[in-house]
């Protein structure tokens, strides 16, 4: 496959592999796949409301890869994840969350997602500019020991008098607290779409049984797949999830249903097989997917966060949602890594698998 040489010289010796695997399990043909009408395939008979649907079509419309059916959105709600200092020792600048605004803005980001407070302290100046996306959970890391549960942070009304188009929030599915998480969220998901908001939801697990001695399996095809699934019944819009780095969660953990052949039905271990079967949970790509960039390690962001595009890509995803690469370095360089991302699905020679 042709593509862009820039993209074709980042992913190296692996170029081929990613750029001209065919997935024959789960086979393109059998996805909705992103594009500039997909809002209108997917909603258009659906108990989504018009102002969801403005909602939506302003998001999938805006910046650099606005009405090609894919998002690259800015998120920063790890000062309250990871810590502020954490976060933000790289690049204070941040601290001040108008830079996160003029980072998602110069780099023409679809959106961008973050705290009640900080998109609060700009709604005046940015909302009408580029569309908020208020994180209304998080896990605050000052209780120790530190506990897998998500807490509210406000109302939904809330952001919508902001002038947000959709909430995002988690659920650590797995946790001990999942079955109290999912009411609390499908409950803000429904308020949301009744007020015209869309919903993004992040759709991790948490649970320390599924890091095994021989394997960490919180980023496993299947055990994601089901939790996206578990986000689609919800009524999310939108799935954010980790790329998977694995799979046989439910076999090696020996927990819930599983078969063989499922396995062997539904994926291979190649990685965009592997997030083609969170794709398949997403009512076969009916709901966006969107990938997780991970964290900064320096050097290696760049190739990482283009080879994460192109699995996504080929998968039949609809974008990256990318922050400490971006944010953890020099504003222009931050700009740099998110627009090199945006070419990925830019390219028209990167095409579905």
């Amino acid at each position: 496959m042709k593509a862009n040489k820039s993209i074709i010289e980042l992913l190296g010796n692996s170029a081929s592999y990613y750029l001209d695997h065919v997935c024959e399990k789960i086979t393109k043909d059998e996805l909705q796949t992103p594009g500039k009408y997909s809002l209108e395939k997917v909603f258009g008979d659906s108990n989504r409301n018009p102002q969801v649907l403005r909602s939506l079509a302003q998001l999938y419309g805006h910046g650099n890869l606005g009405d090609t059916g894919y998002l690259s959105i800015l998120p920063v709600d790890q000062g309250i994840e990871h810590s502020a200092a954490y976060s933000f020792y790289k690049n204070p600048d941040y601290f001040d969350p108008e830079n996160i605004l003029k980072l998602a803005l110069e780099a023409g980001c679809n959106g961008v997602a973050s705290t009640f407070g900080g998109l609060a302290l700009y709604a005046r100046k940015y909302a009408h500019k580029i569309p908020f996306m208020i994180k209304i959970s998080h896990n605050e890391l000052l209780s120790f020991p530190n506990k897998y549960d998500q807490t509210l942070f406000g109302k939904v009304k809330n952001a919508w008098d902001m002038g947000a188009v959709a909430i995002g929030a988690t659920i650590y599915f797995g946790s001990e607290e999942s079955d109290r998480q999912i009411k609390e969220i499908s409950e803000a998901f429904d308020e949301a779409h009744n007020l015209g908001m869309a919903t993004i939801l992040w759709c991790y697990l948490r649970n320390e049984a599924f890091n095994t001695t021989q394997e960490d399996y919180h980023t496993a095809a299947d055990l994601t797949g089901q939790a996206n699934h578990i986000g689609v019944t919800i009524q999310a819009d939108i799935i954010k999830q980790k790329l998977p780095t694995n799979n046989y969660g439910f076999k090696n953990i020996n927990f819930g249903k599983y078969d063989d052949a499922m396995y062997e039905t539904l994926t291979t271990p190649h990685p965009i097989d592997l997030c083609r079967l969170q794709v398949a949970n997403c009512y076969m790509g009916k709901i966006g997917l969107i990938n997780s960039g991970g964290d900064s390690k320096g050097e290696s962001d760049l190739m990482e966060a283009i080879t994460t595009a192109v699995i996504n890509k080929r998968a039949g995803g609809s974008g990256l949602i990318m922050g400490r690469k971006a944010f953890q370095r020099p504003f222009k360089d931050g700009v740099n890594l998110l627009q090199m991302v945006q070419n990925v699905y830019l390219d028209h020679e990167i095409t579905v698998a």
